[in-house]
């Protein structure tokens, strides 16, 4: 679990306070990896507490994060610094909070990033690592995966060493998110509930995250009551509890079958999974129903027809990466999963995307 955690508007500015403690010396720098989109923004690059030899590194959304880009982060660090840094901050959605977990894993650990996608790979443990989430629901800024896209799958570097030191969330940094990432985002929240409280998996404790954070969801995206505060406010406790309840248990098909999309076209995760997920009936017959409800009240159109130009080729590539997150299999349908979910039924599904 997240060691330490400050929640509250505002919060964002005991940040200095909270570097100035974990400093090693002067020549082991702080690095910040901060979405580009605050690039120039003065209501946030101004607050970061830079000192000596820290450095900020404006990274791109745009894509999902990649082995390769952790690679070239972890080379570019330890040819520029003599000493190890102090520590990694990363400051963005799921992107860069991913990035950040995997750049502090990596400064550590031997070999490439792609060697550590899987359960419990990583032997030694990540330095001090701190999650500033400014958009929220994917959960990232609680979880102990860092999902990567390497050469040959999508898959998370799942592991103890894998989660923040230190978290601070600040609903004022979500504040001016876009309403399509809003609300993509947001649902990315939802399906860790739906897919984590109907799972195999589910146990006692992810099942109180989850609820909460179910209940959280359906108070801000079909509520009526709420101001723009208050929503900020609970969407951040909602990313919070459901991320912990996926920790516990785990995520499900939705998630396994975005993950080829984003694989094979690139597709980012949150909007990955909404499309999948709407085409999800099936298996998750009351969540998909209030999931169009709250696509319906917040005028959201998905994109349609993404798979219908792909080839033989294509669609078994995104079905070997859907195949290979056995426990996300396991989690939804049992262990007998197989005898469902065929590569014929995961075409079929595929091509009504």
């Amino acid at each position: 679990m997240v060691s330490n955690v400050v929640f509250g508007r505002g919060s964002f500015n005991q940040l200095e306070e909270i570097l100035l403690l974990k400093r090693l010396n002067v020549n082991a720098p702080f690095i910040f990896l901060v979405d580009d989109v605050f690039q120039g923004n003065e209501k946030i690059t101004s607050r970061i507490p830079l000192s000596y030899e820290d450095e900020i590194i404006f990274i791109s959304a745009e894509e999902e994060p990649k082995t390769s880009q952790v690679d070239a982060l972890v080379e570019h660090i330890i040819l520029k610094f003599k000493d190890r840094p102090s520590g990694i901050i990363g400051i963005g959605g799921g992107t860069l909070l991913d990035l950040a977990k995997a750049v502090a894993i990596m400064i550590t650990n031997e070999g490439e990033t792609s060697d550590y996608q899987g359960w419990d790979l990583v032997k030694n443990p990540a330095i001090f690592h701190v999650g500033i989430p400014t958009i929220s629901g994917t959960g990232s800024e609680v979880s102990r995966t860092t999902v990567l896209t390497g050469p040959e799958k999508k898959l998370g570097i799942n592991s103890d060493y894998t989660p923040f030191d230190q978290v601070v969330l600040d609903p004022e940094l979500i504040a001016d998110v876009p309403k399509q990432q809003w609300f993509y985002t947001g649902m990315d929240c939802y399906i860790h509930c739906i897919e984590s409280l109907t799972g195999t998996y589910l146990n006692a404790f992810s099942q109180s995250y989850g609820e909460k954070a179910l209940e959280l969801c359906k108070e801000i995206f079909l509520g009526n009551d709420l101001s723009p505060v208050e929503s900020q406010d609970k969407l951040m406790m909602a990313s919070w509890h459901g991320g912990m309840s996926i920790a516990y248990s785990q995520v499900g098909i939705a998630h396994a079958m975005s993950y080829g999309l984003s694989y094979l076209l690139g597709t980012k995760h949150g909007i990955g999974n909404c499309i999948v997920f709407d085409q999800l009936e099936e298996f998750y017959p009351e969540g998909v129903k209030l999931f169009k409800e709250m696509k319906l009240k917040h005028d959201i159109q998905l994109p349609t027809g993404i798979c219908k130009d792909l080839s033989d080729a294509d669609f078994n590539t995104m079905i070997d990466v859907a195949l290979g997150l056995v426990p996300l299999w396991e989690n939804a349908l049992g262990s007998n999963w197989q005898k469902t979910i065929t590569r014929a039924k995961l075409r079929s599904m595929y091509e009504q995307m």
